[in-house]
């Protein structure tokens, strides 16, 4: 296996930059991750105590989850991230990277009795019947609560985590990234509908689910996050020392 994963830290380095571009890092906390061998048991991390906006490829983490002295190492993860991320890049095959943040309106959606993204709309019906919900918010997210976690996590690619936030998990950063864009996007929306203190206008069950395939066909995340990377290659082309 190699052992630089120049493109995977590139790639993930740019993730954290966005993120914070677009509010929704939140101090030094949360978390982004990406698999590096077959087994999910290698993975990269962002290091404890650092924002978002400052973030290099070369800063990131190479974590192995099988060596046992990794949490008690002089540049040690945080302790959820290690947790969370170890469980579910070794439990979910589909989660090869993982985006966490508790950005605003997922957030808020994740606080509210009734957390189910409505399909009022044409981003929220791409993730209609495709989130997985938390209801039972048990602390932050060691031991029992990571593997709990995955197992809620399931075959989806996203996770709203109740009184917590939100995840989102697929096979490439520019897809993970993507749901995570769009999900927030998505909550906003549904959040300002609310706002209005009108009834919603639901799409039905039939339109939705088809518009929720047809975003599986319509897959623009490799140019998406490909035209991010180019506007950090303009504007802090540092990313990706």
């Amino acid at each position: 296996m190699k052992e630089n994963f120049n493109q995977e830290r590139v790639d993930l380095a740019a993730a954290f930059r966005w993120a914070a571009r677009l509010n929704m890092h939140e101090a030094v906390a949360n978390h982004f991750s990406l698999a590096v061998s077959d087994d999910g048991s290698q993975f990269l991390l962002n290091p404890i105590g650092m924002h978002f906006s400052q973030i290099c490829a070369s800063d990131l983490l190479l974590i192995d989850s099988n060596n046992a002295e990794t949490m008690s190492q002089p540049n040690a993860p945080d302790a959820t991230a290690w947790a969370i991320h170890g469980a579910m890049h070794r439990n979910n095959p589909q989660a090869r990277c993982i985006l966490h943040v508790h950005s605003k309106y997922a957030t808020i959606l994740a606080c509210l009795e009734d957390k189910v993204m409505k399909p009022i709309d044409q981003n929220t019906m791409r993730f209609y019947e495709k989130v997985s919900i938390d209801y039972d918010y048990d602390g932050m997210g060691v031991g029992d609560e990571a593997e709990r976690l995955c197992t809620i996590l399931g075959d989806n690619s996203v996770l709203l985590m109740g009184n917590h936030g939100v995840l989102t998990a697929a096979d490439s950063v520019a897809l993970a990234f993507d749901y995570l864009y769009h999900f927030e996007k998505s909550c906003e929306n549904l959040i300002g509908a609310y706002q209005t203190g009108k009834k919603l206008h639901l799409a039905s069950h039939e339109v939705a689910t088809k518009t929720a395939r047809q975003w599986e066909k319509y897959d623009a995340s490799d140019l998406h996050f490909n035209t991010l990377k180019a506007i950090l290659d303009k504007e802090e082309p540092d990313y990706k020392k």
